[in-house]
């Protein structure tokens, strides 16, 4: 007897196998990913066991362990769960609003409003890596920051590249903490970032570059640090991190990530 697949199976079998890899790309970048094989490998010989050979002894064991697999899933995956389901509800490709954004074209005003905050911020950067000063810059896109404005003391001043400087000073009550960036606002500083916990992380890089990892794996936005050892200036972005980066390099992403979100 044969089998009979048809288009609805093959389109069943793609979108499994979609799941599935993004499953793994999202838990390798935690370190979980030999985890998530593991998991994957007991599935596929449980399936030969009680459905391909059908031994009632042994299947019936890993029959039980599946039963509850579901709870151990969610309790060992819990903070790569919620992250995804993050993510997923922050996409500007799921908003309406936003996809409608992409076809208005945007005003001469909005665009020099655009480039005058990067030219701020990239002059900060500058005066701050020439100085030795560390910072780690948050700015926001889609996904809400208020939980991690609140960690922090709310300031709601322009963005300027001599208050950035001031604030990351090393004598400032505010300099070991991250600065969130609202629109054309420094919403807050002295806040507080979710730490990566990624294992492959180059051992390097310090807590600023962890916490940058740690945040965009949560959400959407994009975070510049300029190392205090080594005044090298990076930007994080979706749970990846690009390192020692020109400042020519910085504005022209920031130029194209931030006219994207607009």
């Amino acid at each position: 007897m044969g089998f009979n697949i048809g288009v609805k199976d093959i389109i069943d079998i793609l979108l499994v196998a979609i799941l599935l890899y993004q499953a793994y790309k999202l838990l390798k970048k935690t370190g979980a990913g030999n985890v998530f094989i593991g998991i994957l490998t007991f599935v596929i010989i449980w399936f030969l066991v009680s459905f391909v050979f059908k031994m009632e002894l042994l299947g019936g064991i890993m029959d039980r362990l599946m039963s509850v697999g579901a709870f151990g899933v969610v309790v060992l995956f819990q903070d790569e769960i919620k992250r995804f389901f993050s993510r997923l509800g922050s996409r500007q490709h799921w908003n309406f609003i936003n996809m409608v954004k992409r076809f208005v074209a945007k005003t001469e005003a909005e665009q020099k409003g655009h480039g005058a905050d990067i030219a701020q911020i990239i002059q900060a950067c500058k005066g701050l890596s020439k100085s030795g000063m560390g910072a780690l810059i948050v700015i926001k896109r889609n996904a809400d920051l208020n939980l991690y404005v609140q960690s922090g003391e709310v300031i709601d001043a322009n963005i300027n590249s001599r208050l950035i400087e001031n604030i990351f000073f090393k004598n400032s009550p505010l300099h070991d903490g991250a600065m969130i960036i609202y629109g054309h606002q420094i919403k807050a500083a002295g806040c507080i970032l979710p730490v990566s916990k990624n294992l492959s992380i180059p051992k390097h890089l310090g807590l600023r570059h962890r916490a940058a990892l740690g945040v965009t794996e949560a959400t959407d936005a994009i975070v510049v640090v300029v190392s205090e050892e080594t005044g090298n200036i990076s930007w994080a972005v979706n749970g990846e991190i690009s390192v020692d980066v020109k400042c020519e390099q910085l504005e022209h992403f920031l130029s194209v990530a931030l006219a994207d979100k607009a």
